[in-house]
Order: structure tokens, then C-alpha cells, then sequence
């Protein structure tokens, strides 16, 4: 049973749903473009430069385009999905695409405001990428003419300021993360194709390579600088780590059906992103959570309860629904805080920083 709140019926509500910040919703984000410009990489020169050359030969340059077969997959499996499960997907298609556009304007903005030319050409790289899957998706919505105004979004969401190690840690694993996502997704409809019910999805093996190269960078980057990686930012390690799974985990919930309509549960296809990401992420973090403590996931089911308690206190509005959802964002941060401090799991740095998208 779907768990969403709001439906998206009009482009005004799919634009409304994009511009929305919540516990859960993607964010914007902003930066100190001083000290980003004095971000020195010096350390691994020729991993960076090879790298830089990886996305001027962009691979993927081609990909983005629609197939013939596209239009008429949309039409034959679009009426079949029902009500519920068609505002699953549209929410999907809206929450990812206010995510891809997030690191575009991010990265653009860092490039136009930076004089550091490693990190200026590796924003180009990076806004172009995130140009092209932002405007992808919203291909996507127009079918359903609920096409986002990636103009007035850009103008009238709010941002978040955060300083360069946070925007490291945060995107790191946010690109680290959604190529788990995408991957788990594309390797299961491969085996299910019976299971695709929207051609997207076919393009997830190549784009989610883009995801994993951007989040290469952020390795490079915090391996060659490794005061990023040890002493009081360790806690801002687990902290991100904490913030960035538990968003996945409340998010994914409230969508139960798109899940169920590929032949996976959400518990269990968020569990299995976590144990790849973890892996991925022995490149960079010296820590882990321990994702398997009962404490853990039992601390996540109740994010998720409080998340909904959250909601429909929302909706009732007046003076009780706001007491009612300061209690439930109480119970959140409580929640929250002792799954913070939870054990974790201490692991060594991999010998080669590169990884490659082998999953």
C-alpha cells in the first residue's frame, strides 16, 4: 500500500513537489567558493589527471537520447500501472530529477565561482552530467505533462549552506549511493525484464557510471587531503552516513509498490545498497555503520514510523498538528541521536583509491 501524502496530477503539483523541502526531499546546496578554490590535489596528480581524461572522453555522450522503442514502451505499459502505483512512479521521477538538477546547479556554481582550475574543470565535467540526467527525466514527466520548470526551481528553492568537506562527504556518497541504487535496479530487471514497466529504466547501466566516476572525484579529492578523513571528522563521517542511509531508508518506504512492481522489497533492496555502498566506501571513510545491528535497523523502522506520524500531523494542521509534529520531530531527533551512537565498524582504507563500477 502506498504511504505517500500528496498527489501529483498537474505540472503545478509535480513543480510544487520539486520546490518542497522535507526530511526526506532532495536539497540544494551552497558552498564557500574560497575555500573550495584552495583545494589542492597535488597529492595524486596523475590519478586526477587520468580521471579528468575519462570525462573528456565522455562515454556517455550519446546515451541520453531516446530510442525508437521508448515511446512505444511508455504507451503499452503506462496504462497498466494503477492509480497508486502511477503516483509511486511520477514521485520517483520527480524526487530523482530534483536530485540530478541539485548537483548540476551545485556544480555549476562552484565552476563559475572558483579559480582553481582542477576543481573548475572537474565541476564542468560534472554539471554536464547532471544536466544531461536532470533533463532526461524530465523528458520522462512530460509524457505525463507534468514537466518540471527547472528555471523556477533553480530560483525558488531554498539552499543549504554547507563548507567543502560537508559537500564532499554529503556528494560523495550521495553519487556513491545512487549508482548502488541504479545498478541493484538495472541487474534486477535484467534478470526480470517481465518486471520493466517503463523504459527508463534500460539506461540505468550507463548512467549509473556517471554516478560512480562523480563519486571517484570526491575520493580523490578527500584522499588527497587526509586531515578529511581522521581526528573530529571522523564523527561527521558517521553523521552523513547516518543522514544520507536513513533519508533512503524513510524515503523508499513511503514508495512500497514501485518496489514491489520489480520484484523487490524495499526493506531488503535498501539493505542490499547499504552492504554495496559500504563496500564502495572502504576507498575513503575509515568507518562504517554496522548495518546488520538489530539496534540499527530497528532505529530505522522507527524513523519511518515517525517520518508518517510526522506527516499526518501535517495534514491536520491547526494548533494541535503543529504540538503534534514537535513531538514527532522530537522522537526523530531522539531516534536519530541513538542511532548515532550506535558501534561502528572501523575499516582499513583500500591501497588503491580507484574503484571501478563492477557490480
Amino acid at each position: 500500500m502506498s504511504t505517500l501524502t500528496a498527489t501529483i496530477e498537474t505540472a503545478e503539483d509535480a513543480n510544487k513537489k520539486a520546490v518542497q523541502d522535507s526530511m526526506v526531499s532532495p536539497r540544494f546546496y551552497t558552498t564557500d567558493f574560497n575555500a573550495m578554490d584552495r583545494i589542492d590535489v597535488s597529492a595524486l596528480r596523475a590519478e586526477w589527471d587520468a580521471m579528468l581524461l575519462e570525462y573528456e572522453g565522455d562515454n556517455n555522450h550519446d546515451h541520453f537520447q531516446r530510442d525508437e522503442r521508448f515511446a512505444e514502451e511508455v504507451a503499452q505499459t503506462m496504462p497498466k500501472l494503477s492509480p497508486e502505483m502511477r503516483q509511486e512512479f511520477i514521485d520517483f521521477l520527480v524526487s530523482s530529477l530534483t536530485s540530478e538538477f541539485s548537483g548540476c546547479i551545485l556544480y555549476n556554481e562552484i565552476r563559475k565561482n572558483v579559480t582553481n582550475p582542477d576543481i573548475k574543470q572537474l565541476m564542468t565535467y560534472m554539471a554536464r552530467d547532471e544536466s544531461r540526467h536532470a533533463g532526461f527525466i524530465n523528458q520522462s514527466l512530460r509524457d505525463f505533462n507534468l514537466g518540471i520548470d527547472l528555471g523556477d526551481l533553480k530560483r525558488t528553492k531554498a539552499y543549504t549552506f554547507f563548507k567543502p568537506k560537508f559537500i564532499f562527504y554529503a556528494t560523495y556518497l550521495s553519487e556513491k549511493i545512487g549508482y548502488a541504487r541504479y545498478i541493484t535496479i538495472y541487474r534486477q530487471l535484467e534478470r526480470n525484464p517481465d518486471k520493466r514497466f517503463h523504459p527508463i529504466f534500460r539506461w540505468f547501466e550507463r548512467w549509473c557510471n556517471d554516478e560512480f566516476r562523480h563519486g571517484e572525484s570526491f575520493a580523490l579529492i578527500m584522499r588527497a587531503n587526509p586531515h578529511l578523513l581522521r581526528g573530529l571528522n571522523l564523527f561527521w563521517i558517521r553523521f552523513f552516513l547516518l543522514a544520507v542511509y536513513a533519508t533512503m531508508y524513510v524515503r523508499d518506504h513511503t514508495r512500497p509498490m514501485l518496489h514491489e512492481a520489480m520484484g523487490l522489497h524495499s526493506t531488503e533492496y535498501d539493505y542490499a545498497v547499504f552492504r554495496m555502498t559500504n563496500e564502495i566506501t572502504k576507498q575513503v571513510f575509515p568507518v562504517a555503520l554496522d548495518i546488520d545491528h538489530p539496534a540499527f535497523r530497528a532505529g530505522l523502522v522507527q524513523l519511518f514510523e515517525v517520518s508518517q506520524a510526522f506527516d499526518t500531523a501535517r495534514q491536520r494542521g491547526g494548533v494541535v498538528g503543529k504540538v503534534l509534529q514537535g513531538w514527532q520531530a522530537l522522537r526523530g531527533l531522539y531516534t536519530f541521536g541513538r542511532l548515532y551512537f550506535l558501534p561502528v565498524v572501523s575499516q582499513p582504507l583500500t591501497s588503491e583509491i580507484r574503484m571501478q563500477p563492477a557490480w
